[in-house]
């Protein structure tokens, strides 16, 4: 039984509205922006310059502990020890350089104080130092959140049909080959993204987010896509300096496996977010901008909400009012939850389980072939 099938058996009339599992409706809503927008507090869309730097501060002061800890006793340790110490060491800084990005992710939606400038500046800055183009990221995620779920015009993890997927997926479709597919994708998704626009929206040509030329910038953009490059070459410069002086596994022990960590996190939060059997998407002749919006799911992960500043557990919130600071989300969710209904998700399964279960069940998507609605495409699991 493909998903379309599991899914119809799972909107019984004993199914629960809070079941996760449950499909998301995909008609029009009939509350509008506007309305969910007089739900929120009007203090959650107030942006704080003092509280916004005090998550910056608070998030490197943690990792600067992280770092010298590291440095200064590991090597004091049993080499036992020192084999348990480092990979400790790389997880809390991992984690806590991932609520880093999510904060530099903040000012690229201008969420992070109330001039642009600013936002700009602290963005390039921190994106610059996890090797991330500011800029260049931040217009094509822009255009991710001016289409999301279309899957003509969506950036990034745009689903394929059946008929384009690749002639070897079906060869994939074992436990084997879903782990090897994850271990690829967690590793090295998001460079080869940012490089050759892997799982990003097809274009006509080649597309990277380095390339002021490629097709995913206007003209008049170009100006920024090199500033994120130049931000990028001096990072890069930054750490060759640092190698060359300290060597490079020290680099790779006290950076490098951290931003690895942060890397495999944000393609996984990213494709968590944006993948699942309850959620459909649309071709033109059925995508709305709020309807697209909506079709987003926000997970729980636990103690790290709280450490990615809850971009992971306020995702649809965040999708319709991108510009709300982080630490204002929690609340806006709780405010609109009541409003949106059945077009509000949020699955709590432990997101290692999710992303293995969401590998295995949502290989392409395709209309059902019951439905009157032929723009509307939902997950299937059978080749």
């Amino acid at each position: 039984m493909g998903a379309g099938g599991r899914m119809s058996a799972l909107n019984g009339k004993h199914d629960e509205i809070d079941n996760p599992f449950r499909r998301v409706p995909f008609e029009k809503p009939q509350f509008t922006l506007s309305q969910i927008k007089q739900a929120i507090p009007p203090h959650c869309f107030k942006r704080s310059l003092l509280r916004s730097f005090s998550y910056v501060v608070h998030d490197l002061t943690l990792s600067f502990i992280f770092y010298y800890i590291a440095t200064t006793y590991f090597h004091l340790l049993p080499p036992l020890l020192t084999y348990i110490a480092w990979p400790i060491y790389w997880i809390f800084q991992g984690c806590i350089l991932t609520g880093v990005w999510v904060i530099a992710h903040e000012c690229g939606h201008h969420a992070f104080s109330d001039y642009q400038w600013l936002d700009d500046t602290v963005g390039l800055i921190l994106h610059s130092a996890l090797l991330v183009p500011y800029f260049s990221w931040k217009i094509s995620h822009r255009r991710h959140h001016s289409n999301t779920g279309s899957i003509e015009r969506d950036e990034v993890f745009v689903p394929k049909t059946k008929s384009s997927i690749s002639w070897y997926s079906k060869y994939l479709n074992n436990p084997l080959g879903r782990f090897l597919t994850l271990l690829v994708t967690v590793t090295l998704g998001w460079p080869l993204y940012l490089a050759f626009n892997v799982s990003g929206r097809p274009y006509d040509r080649f597309a990277c987010h380095y390339d002021p030329y490629g097709p995913i910038y206007s003209p008049r953009e170009k100006l920024q896509i090199y500033i994120s490059d130049a931000g990028v070459l001096t990072a890069t410069y930054a750490l060759y300096r640092i190698a060359a002086a300290k060597g490079i596994a020290w680099l790779v022990c006290v950076y490098g496996v951290p931003l690895l960590i942060v890397n495999g996190f944000l393609v996984v939060i990213t494709y968590l977010q944006h993948t699942h059997p309850a959620l459909p998407h649309y071709d033109s002749s059925e995508w709305e901008w709020l309807k697209g919006a909506l079709l987003t799911m926000d997970r729980d992960y636990g103690l790290l909400n709280k450490v990615f500043h809850n971009i992971t557990d306020t995702h649809v919130t965040h999708h319709l009012f991108s510009m709300m600071p982080h630490y204002h989300a929690m609340e806006a969710t709780k405010a609109i939850k009541p409003l949106l209904g059945e077009y509000y998700r949020l699955d709590s399964t432990p997101f290692y389980k999710a992303l293995w279960r969401e590998a295995k069940e949502c290989l392409y998507v395709e209309p059902d072939e019951d439905s009157p609605s032929k723009g509307v495409f939902w997950y299937q699991n059978k080749f």
